[in-house]
């Protein structure tokens, strides 16, 4: 642990902290030097990360574990609160999320999946939200972060239909930059991450074996790669700092340059078909 780390001081609840985005980010802020509650809903997925995250910083400040559903504002709600015993929570990483197998587009995406990806992957960063502003108002801070885990598909187009999961994210943005302007007077920040696809388990489950899933992917990174979630808790690392005391409202955008480049799938493109009428125009 930095004793002069970046996070020194500072109390964190990171949520799907289990793997991926959430167990980097863990690693880092304890590296930092924050006190953190890793909260997952899986309690095997939580000890097996906390066990990484105590091998990699044997002297971390404070590392604990609380088995959470956000979907349920009784277990983020507990999650929080846990941190008043610690002087209040500081920063909250609204992390977890879903992107479910049978999610495809508006005609074939059940609406049972509609309804779970919107209930984790909304109301969850809500909840989270909610008792962040809850929990720095009871213990007096003067200031506060909140980081929220969006995505690149709720600023451009999927290649690959997820509708009820793009739906979430773009719901994700408009609630954070809501939420930045009416408690910025208190001091309270509200930023969201927006990565690309990364080389995590969520992702690879979802592409399975189907490579022209993965092709339609993986063609549109300049690098010509996956984002890997250590890139991203490096991004969350700032956002949680006061080195980013006057990003407020921001749509982080971490994802190798996707979001600027205009990519085809490589492959003969079919031939498009002539407009006669247009081509006589201008030729004339």
């Amino acid at each position: 642990m930095a004793p002069n780390g970046r996070l020194a001081g500072k109390n964190a609840v990171i949520t799907g902290a289990g793997g991926g985005i959430g167990l980097e980010t863990s690693i880092l802020f304890a590296q930092e030097g924050a006190s953190i509650l890793m909260a997952d809903i899986s309690a095997v997925a939580l000890e097996k990360a906390k066990a990484k995250v105590l091998q990699l910083v044997p002297d971390a400040v404070r590392v604990e574990t609380k088995v959470c559903d956000v979907s349920k504002e009784a277990d983020v709600q507990a999650a929080v609160e846990a941190l008043d015993a610690w002087g209040g929570l500081d920063v909250i990483f609204n992390n977890a999320g879903i992107m479910h197998a049978d999610d495809a587009d508006a005609v074939s995406t059940p609406e049972h999946i509609w309804d779970l990806t919107q209930s984790i992957n909304v109301k969850g960063v809500w909840f989270g939200c909610k008792h962040a502003v809850l929990a720095l108002r009871r213990n007096g801070k003067a200031r506060g972060s909140v980081v929220n885990t969006a995505s690149v598909v709720a600023l451009v187009g999927s290649a690959t239909p997820q509708l009820a999961y793009t739906a979430s994210k773009g719901a994700v943005l408009a609630l954070t930059r809501e939420l930045a302007i009416v408690h910025a007077r208190e001091g309270f920040r509200f930023n969201s991450l927006c990565p690309a696809p990364l080389n995590t388990p969520l992702l690879q489950d979802w592409l399975g074996d189907d490579k022209e899933k993965r092709l339609r992917r993986e063609v549109h990174f300049p690098s010509g790669r996956f984002g890997e979630a250590v890139e991203q808790a490096k991004a969350v690392v700032f956002l949680a700092s006061d080195e980013s005391s006057f990003v407020n409202g921001h749509d982080f955008v971490v994802d190798g340059g996707m979001t600027k480049a205009y990519v085809t799938p490589e492959g003969p493109a079919a031939p498009a078909p002539v407009n006669n009428a247009l081509k006589d125009k201008l030729d004339s």
